[in-house]
């Protein structure tokens, strides 16, 4: 994946580094995955991911807890997931996940955006083919511990890719056998530090230093708003 795996990093380290921001997102996929799923985390999968996100986040853990409380009471929101496409800059190909309480709200936020930075939001579903869904769980590589060895090991709990980068691994899925590899992961004694659902590009594009300038600015402006949570291309 080469330049895409570097710019996904780092795209996605300088977001998380808006701490101000960070919080209320997270927060949000706390409530989504207690009401949807229960405040068990033993059972709940997407609760375990939140919980290990606001940790890699340094949330605090009273944050989290009473993150916890209030999307098991009445009065917590009513958030809902949903995905945007479309196309930026120079032909870039984008695709947005956001968590809501007003989707007329989102739309509406994203289609100023889009326009503003020389793009255009498309019809759901049209870009949908250009990007493979995958659970990626990333964790520092033990030390002593051979990473062949290790990746070895996870391709029997599914696991489709393995990247390294000055120590930390990035292993990679089917969204399916997100459960598969995470259980493969404990199995080997090692702690795991984020996971996620990414889009990964099937043909991904290079885009001139220049050009990548214009596209930047766009993500930017996409990830500033409240209701985005992460933001996908088909950069190479």
């Amino acid at each position: 994946m080469g330049r895409a795996f570097e710019y996904r990093r780092a795209s996605k380290e300088k977001r998380w580094d808006k701490m101000s921001k960070v919080f209320p997102k997270i927060i949000r996929t706390i409530t989504m995955a207690v009401r949807e799923g229960g405040s068990d985390l033993a059972s709940n999968s997407k609760l375990r991911i939140a919980i290990q996100n606001a940790k890699a986040a340094n949330m605090p853990k009273d944050n989290i807890d009473n993150a916890i409380k209030r999307a098991t009471s009445k009065e917590a929101e009513d958030i809902s997931e949903v995905s945007y496409e479309g196309k930026g800059p120079h032909g870039v190909l984008l695709f947005v996940d956001c968590a809501t309480n007003n989707t007329n709200r989102t739309v509406a936020n994203l289609k100023t955006i889009f326009s503003k930075g020389g793009g255009k939001i498309v019809e759901s579903g049209a870009l949908e083919f250009m990007f493979q869904r995958k659970a990626q769980i990333e964790f520092m590589v033990p030390e002593g511990q051979n990473i062949d060895d290790i990746e070895l090991a996870l391709i029997d709990h599914g696991l489709d890719e393995l990247e390294v980068n000055e120590g930390r691994a990035y292993a990679y899925a089917t969204f399916a056998d997100y459960g598969r590899l995470s259980q493969g992961i404990e199995s080997l004694k090692i702690e795991a530090d984020k996971s996620s659902i990414v889009r990964i590009p099937t043909s991904p594009v290079e885009f001139s230093e220049a050009e990548l300038e214009d596209i930047e600015k766009l993500i930017d402006r996409i990830e500033d708003d409240e209701d985005v949570q992460a933001v996908f291309t088909n950069i190479a």
